[in-house]
Protein backbone atom coordinates (compact mmCIF):
# COMPACT_ATOMS: atom_id res chain seq x y z
CA UNK A 1 0.00 0.00 0.00
CA UNK A 2 3.02 2.39 0.26
CA UNK A 3 4.03 2.21 -3.14
CA UNK A 4 0.61 3.32 -4.35
CA UNK A 5 0.54 6.44 -1.53
CA UNK A 6 3.62 7.39 -2.97
CA UNK A 7 2.78 7.16 -6.50
CA UNK A 8 -0.45 8.70 -5.70
CA UNK A 9 1.92 11.90 -4.34
CA UNK A 10 3.99 11.78 -7.37
CA UNK A 11 0.89 11.58 -9.96
CA UNK A 12 -0.99 14.28 -8.04
CA UNK A 13 2.27 16.83 -7.81
CA UNK A 14 2.97 16.18 -11.28
CA UNK A 15 -0.72 16.48 -12.20
CA UNK A 16 -3.10 18.02 -10.13
CA UNK A 17 -4.43 21.64 -11.64
CA UNK A 18 -7.10 24.30 -9.80
CA UNK A 19 -9.27 26.36 -12.01
CA UNK A 20 -12.22 26.14 -13.65
CA UNK A 21 -12.15 23.09 -16.24
CA UNK A 22 -14.52 21.41 -18.88
CA UNK A 23 -14.62 17.94 -18.47
CA UNK A 24 -15.76 15.57 -21.26
CA UNK A 25 -18.45 14.94 -19.64
CA UNK A 26 -19.59 17.77 -19.94
CA UNK A 27 -19.44 18.92 -16.32
CA UNK A 28 -17.64 21.65 -14.95
CA UNK A 29 -14.61 20.72 -12.17
CA UNK A 30 -12.39 22.73 -10.40
CA UNK A 31 -10.00 20.07 -9.97
CA UNK A 32 -8.44 18.50 -13.10
CA UNK A 33 -5.75 16.02 -13.75
CA UNK A 34 -3.64 16.43 -16.75
CA UNK A 35 -2.66 13.37 -18.03
CA UNK A 36 0.05 14.86 -20.40
CA UNK A 37 1.57 15.68 -17.30
CA UNK A 38 2.20 12.85 -15.90
CA UNK A 39 2.59 11.09 -19.11
CA UNK A 40 5.21 13.32 -20.15
CA UNK A 41 7.65 12.39 -17.22
CA UNK A 42 9.45 8.96 -18.55
CA UNK A 43 10.36 7.58 -14.61
CA UNK A 44 6.93 8.54 -13.54
CA UNK A 45 5.45 7.11 -16.50
CA UNK A 46 7.36 3.60 -16.17
CA UNK A 47 6.13 3.84 -12.76
CA UNK A 48 2.71 3.80 -13.38
CA UNK A 49 3.22 1.45 -16.37
CA UNK A 50 4.37 -1.03 -13.49
CA UNK A 51 1.74 -0.50 -11.29
CA UNK A 52 -0.57 -1.03 -13.92
CA UNK A 53 0.35 -4.48 -15.27
CA UNK A 54 -0.53 -5.51 -11.65
CA UNK A 55 -3.95 -5.63 -12.59
CA UNK A 56 -3.70 -6.93 -16.15
CA UNK A 57 -5.85 -9.61 -16.42
CA UNK A 58 -4.57 -12.77 -16.59
CA UNK A 59 -6.34 -14.22 -20.16
CA UNK A 60 -5.32 -10.96 -22.14
CA UNK A 61 -4.81 -11.29 -25.73
CA UNK A 62 -4.52 -7.49 -26.45
CA UNK A 63 -4.23 -4.10 -24.93
CA UNK A 64 -6.53 -1.20 -26.39
CA UNK A 65 -5.04 2.41 -25.88
CA UNK A 66 -7.31 5.29 -26.63
CA UNK A 67 -7.01 8.37 -28.53
CA UNK A 68 -4.92 10.00 -27.31
CA UNK A 69 -3.96 9.19 -23.45
CA UNK A 70 -4.37 5.94 -23.57
CA UNK A 71 -2.04 5.38 -26.05
CA UNK A 72 1.47 5.60 -24.43
CA UNK A 73 0.09 3.89 -21.95
CA UNK A 74 -1.00 1.05 -23.95
CA UNK A 75 2.61 1.41 -25.96
CA UNK A 76 4.35 1.05 -22.58
CA UNK A 77 2.58 -1.82 -21.01
CA UNK A 78 3.09 -3.45 -24.22
CA UNK A 79 6.33 -3.54 -23.75
CA UNK A 80 6.62 -4.10 -20.22
CA UNK A 81 4.38 -7.08 -20.53
CA UNK A 82 5.02 -8.43 -24.33
CA UNK A 83 1.15 -8.51 -24.77
CA UNK A 84 0.53 -7.17 -28.60
CA UNK A 85 -1.47 -3.54 -28.47
CA UNK A 86 -3.97 -1.69 -30.72
CA UNK A 87 -4.51 2.02 -30.85
CA UNK A 88 -8.66 2.98 -31.09
CA UNK A 89 -9.53 6.32 -32.85
CA UNK A 90 -12.01 8.26 -31.36
CA UNK A 91 -13.26 8.24 -35.34
CA UNK A 92 -12.13 6.64 -38.18
CA UNK A 93 -10.03 7.92 -39.95
CA UNK A 94 -11.66 9.52 -43.23
CA UNK A 95 -8.43 8.51 -45.31
CA UNK A 96 -6.10 5.30 -46.06
CA UNK A 97 -7.23 2.29 -44.23
CA UNK A 98 -10.56 4.15 -42.61
CA UNK A 99 -10.06 2.61 -39.68
CA UNK A 100 -10.84 2.93 -35.77
CA UNK A 101 -8.85 0.31 -34.22
CA UNK A 102 -5.34 0.69 -35.55
CA UNK A 103 -2.84 -1.91 -35.14
CA UNK A 104 -4.21 -5.38 -36.61
CA UNK A 105 -7.54 -7.36 -36.43
CA UNK A 106 -9.28 -7.44 -32.60
CA UNK A 107 -11.76 -10.15 -33.91
CA UNK A 108 -12.08 -12.75 -31.11
CA UNK A 109 -9.38 -11.12 -29.21
CA UNK A 110 -9.90 -10.45 -25.61
CA UNK A 111 -8.64 -7.49 -25.33
CA UNK A 112 -8.51 -5.04 -22.27
CA UNK A 113 -8.80 -1.03 -22.52
CA UNK A 114 -6.07 1.25 -21.58
CA UNK A 115 -7.35 4.49 -20.56
CA UNK A 116 -5.45 7.83 -18.82
CA UNK A 117 -8.48 8.96 -16.24
CA UNK A 118 -11.89 7.81 -16.14
CA UNK A 119 -14.83 10.41 -15.12
CA UNK A 120 -18.21 9.52 -16.60
CA UNK A 121 -16.65 6.58 -18.96
CA UNK A 122 -18.39 8.06 -22.41
CA UNK A 123 -14.74 7.13 -24.01
CA UNK A 124 -14.56 3.68 -23.32
CA UNK A 125 -17.99 3.30 -23.60
CA UNK A 126 -17.42 4.11 -27.34
CA UNK A 127 -14.48 2.37 -27.83
CA UNK A 128 -16.20 -1.18 -26.08
CA UNK A 129 -19.14 -0.73 -28.79
CA UNK A 130 -17.14 -0.55 -31.49
CA UNK A 131 -14.88 -3.29 -30.58
CA UNK A 132 -17.48 -5.17 -30.29
CA UNK A 133 -19.19 -3.99 -33.14
CA UNK A 134 -15.88 -5.86 -34.79
CA UNK A 135 -16.30 -9.05 -32.61
CA UNK A 136 -13.73 -8.06 -30.25
CA UNK A 137 -14.17 -9.60 -26.36
CA UNK A 138 -13.99 -6.69 -23.98
CA UNK A 139 -14.39 -6.95 -20.36
CA UNK A 140 -11.71 -5.24 -18.94
CA UNK A 141 -10.64 -1.64 -18.14
CA UNK A 142 -7.25 -0.18 -16.75
CA UNK A 143 -7.16 3.45 -15.86
CA UNK A 144 -4.66 5.64 -14.14
CA UNK A 145 -7.29 7.46 -12.67
CA UNK A 146 -10.62 6.79 -11.64
CA UNK A 147 -12.58 10.44 -10.38
CA UNK A 148 -14.69 8.47 -9.11
CA UNK A 149 -17.46 10.01 -10.77
CA UNK A 150 -19.99 7.41 -12.10
CA UNK A 151 -17.61 6.07 -14.47
CA UNK A 152 -17.66 2.63 -12.44
CA UNK A 153 -21.07 2.36 -12.24
CA UNK A 154 -21.63 3.18 -16.24
CA UNK A 155 -18.84 1.05 -17.51
CA UNK A 156 -20.92 -2.26 -15.34
CA UNK A 157 -24.21 -1.59 -16.63
CA UNK A 158 -22.79 -2.94 -20.16
CA UNK A 159 -20.35 -5.53 -18.14
CA UNK A 160 -16.99 -3.51 -17.95
CA UNK A 161 -14.98 -3.99 -15.20
CA UNK A 162 -13.10 -1.10 -13.93
CA UNK A 163 -9.55 -1.75 -12.85
CA UNK A 164 -7.91 1.37 -11.66
CA UNK A 165 -4.50 1.37 -10.44
CA UNK A 166 -5.53 5.15 -8.34
CA UNK A 167 -8.76 6.41 -7.66
CA UNK A 168 -9.44 10.13 -6.93
CA UNK A 169 -9.63 9.01 -3.09
CA UNK A 170 -6.03 7.94 -3.22
CA UNK A 171 -5.04 11.33 -4.69
CA UNK A 172 -6.88 13.04 -2.03
CA UNK A 173 -5.38 11.35 0.68
CA UNK A 174 -1.78 12.03 -0.86
CA UNK A 175 -2.57 15.98 -0.12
Amino acid sequence: MADIEALAARVRAASHLTGTFLLRSGRTSTEYFDKYLFEAEPALLADIVEAMAAHLPRNTDLLAGLELGGVPLATLLSARTGLPARFVRKKAKEYGTRRIAEGGEVEGRRIVLVEDVVTSGGAVLDATRVLREQGAVVEDVLCVIDRQEGGRERLAEIGLTLLPTLTRADLDAAR
